[in-house]
């Protein structure tokens, strides 16, 4: 499907912080996960005001709603996740759509607008620790699978995708 109303993608404001967090909940909630996880994500699913300035964040918004928001972040140094080491560069840490417009082009929209910010700010490709529900999504965008990394989650794991900008 494609985004049948107009669609705006614009960088968010530090006002848009506790909307963008119920998006992150409301959007992970969308696969059915049990509650006790969101727990483990919970730190991770919040965005604050001071991780819209220190980030790059996007919104898409669609009849003055906002109906979705990606994230680029640079880490400076590899850290380790997990027992995994995740390496220094560039991640795109957060793509969530809000469930009601879930399988409109929305995803694929800011997908575009990922492509098109990474070449404007010269970044060469992007690491992505997907949901493994959102595994063809990437795939669709021509991001390549590398691997399992263990999730945050016990005994579950997470795929791992490069983007060649």
């Amino acid at each position: 499907m494609s985004v049948s109303v107009a669609l705006t993608i614009n960088p968010a404001s530090t006002v848009d912080a506790d909307i963008l967090t119920r998006l992150s909940f409301a959007s992970k909630g969308y696969w059915g996960y049990p509650e006790e996880y969101f727990e483990t994500w919970k730190d991770e699913l919040t965005i604050t005001p001071a991780y819209i300035l220190e980030n790059d964040v996007f919104i898409a918004v669609c009849s003055g709603e906002i109906v979705g928001y990606f994230s680029i972040v640079e880490l400076e140094n590899d850290i380790s996740v997990s027992g995994e080491t995740i390496k220094r560069g560039y991640w795109l840490e957060h793509l969530f759509v809000a469930p009601a417009h879930i399988g409109q082009g929305i995803g694929t929209a800011l997908f575009h607008h990922v492509r098109k910010r990474c070449r404007s700010l010269n970044i060469a490709s992007l690491g992505i620790l997907a949901d493994p529900h959102s595994r063809g999504f990437y795939e669709k965008m021509s991001c390549v699978y590398q691997r399992e990394i263990p999730s945050t989650i016990e005994k579950r794991t997470t795929p791992f995708f490069l983007f060649t900008v």
